[in-house]
């Protein structure tokens, strides 16, 4: 079994309460900066008169438009990746207020306290991420 496993009370089935509301801490300061970041993401998306060109000379307009969609193009997929990671977030709050946060979703066991802290909204302990990377 992989060490993740060993600071496990085998007999636990579930976190407590009070350890819950620790998860739900850090994913709530999680989800604030990432809805800050997201709404960045799409100022920066819609904003297209940022840096108006219309006296500048037509070979820079073409050069500026070109990467304002190249970046705009950037924009739009790392927002639609924020947006993911929000939803994820707001689904581990779901399985805070069900009580089966922390809970693998393969093996039925719970995921280390550690790998919470660093990935909050994870759904897999180490053991089953790693047999999922193995299959592939």
């Amino acid at each position: 079994m992989a060490q993740e496993e060993t600071n496990i009370d085998v007999r636990k089935n579930r976190y407590s309460d009070e350890e819950l509301e620790e998860f739900r801490q850090i994913i709530m300061s999680k989800l604030e900066k990432a809805r800050q970041d997201l709404k960045l993401l799409m100022e920066a998306y819609t904003n297209s008169d940022e840096h108006g060109t219309d006296d500048t000379s037509p070979t820079f307009k073409v050069l500026e438009e070109g990467y304002q969609v190249l970046s705009k193009e950037e924009n739009s997929k790392l927002a639609a990746r924020q947006q993911k990671f929000i939803n994820a977030l707001e689904n581990a709050l779901i399985r805070i207020e069900n009580k089966t946060y922390g809970i693998c979703r393969v093996t039925g066991k719970l995921i280390s306290k550690e790998r919470l802290r660093s990935v909050p909204h994870a759904t897999l302990s180490i053991d089953a991420k790693m047999k999922q990377y193995q299959r592939r």
